[in-house]
């Protein structure tokens, strides 16, 4: 697949946006676990425009997480094209993707992200704008619709197409439903059908193992998949995912790739270039909320003490001390 002159591979498992989580540590981790393409936490346009630091820290990327790309968000169009202009001065990203997704209140609530599906005519404004000013691909990440009584990703997807947008990642839920219930793919499909569009589409919902991803292209014919959430704790996911697409005779072998012990060694790893990257304290606040959502302790009796402890780890050693003593679940 395809993204402007970008070349992923077949059937390439992408590494989702995610606030808070997907930094440039946590990206390089999951690249050299086999991530295709790592995205950025999403940063706003208003804030960018503004040179707010925090924002522009957002922004430091480094030749080993490549390809990468940097994602933006905000509902004014002129300052969505200044935004873009500074990313790639700024970053150089292989790809500049837009949110037209996120279903959180101080986001959608504002009229940015997944709010957008309420002004259809604005966000086609604000793609347009964004690929008329960067002369890197411009890629976009919306939803299925606003609520179930409008799911107009079908057109939509052929909209943005319009736009000149590069690239388009669905995610099969609503931004009523937000991260609740099954992530409906049908859509997906539909929009991949449509003979009327030529550009990658990317699905996005749920893909939580080898076998998710490969019912998305098998069943439902996506040029690419995204995975989110099922990397809290877990970013060896994309090296089961990979092993299952490309051995899909026996793609229950994902799961015996490694060891329990060395699924703790990674997340010792993510501590240390976590630490590494920020300082001691921020670094372990940033990093311990994935180790206390991580399947490898899921099911240990008498777990939640442990877990709290977990949370309250305030030092690498003492974090340290409660890895090495946890049992561990052959997740």
């Amino acid at each position: 697949m395809k993204i402007g002159t970008i070349d992923l591979g077949q059937r390439p498992v992408l590494l989702a946006p995610m606030e808070d989580v997907t930094d440039i540590g946590f990206r390089l981790l999951c690249r050299r676990l086999g991530a295709s393409m790592v995205y950025s936490e999403f940063v706003a346009a208003d804030a960018l425009v503004r040179y707010v630091n925090k924002s522009l820290e957002k922004l430091t990327v480094c030749a080993a997480e490549r390809p990468v790309a940097i994602q933006i968000y905000g509902k004014d169009p002129i300052a969505m094209r200044d935004a873009a202009q500074i990313v790639v001065e700024k970053a150089a990203p292989d790809v500049l993707d837009i949110n037209f997704g996120c279903p959180v209140k101080r986001v959608a609530g504002k009229g940015s992200g997944a709010g957008l599906l309420q002004n259809i005519p604005l966000m086609l404004d604000i793609a347009r704008a964004v690929v008329e000013a960067v002369d890197i691909p411009v890629t976009a990440k919306t939803r299925l619709g606003w609520d179930s009584s409008d799911k107009p990703i079908v057109r939509l997807a052929e909209q943005l197409q319009d736009c000149g947008i590069a690239a388009l990642t669905i995610h099969g839920r609503t931004r009523a439903q937000m991260y609740t219930g099954e992530a409906d793919w049908t859509l997906i499909g539909e929009v991949k059908r449509n003979p009327r569009m030529h550009i990658p589409i990317i699905g996005n919902g749920d893909i939580a193992s080898g076998t998710d991803a490969l019912r998305a292209f098998d069943t439902f014919g996506v040029d690419a998949v995204m995975v989110g959430r099922a990397t809290f704790g877990r970013p060896w996911i994309f090296s089961e995912i990979r092993y299952a697409l490309d051995h899909p005779e026996t793609p229950e072998k994902a799961n015996n790739l490694f060891t329990p012990q060395e699924k703790l060694a990674i997340l010792k790893q993510q501590i240390e270039e976590s630490v590494a990257r920020i300082d001691e304290y921020r670094g372990i606040l940033h990093v311990r909320r994935h180790l206390a959502a991580s399947p490898l302790f899921k099911g240990i009796p008498n777990f939640r003490a442990t877990r709290i402890a977990m949370l309250r780890a305030e030092t690498v050693k003492e974090l340290n001390d409660i890895l090495d003593n946890c049992p561990l679940a052959d997740a």
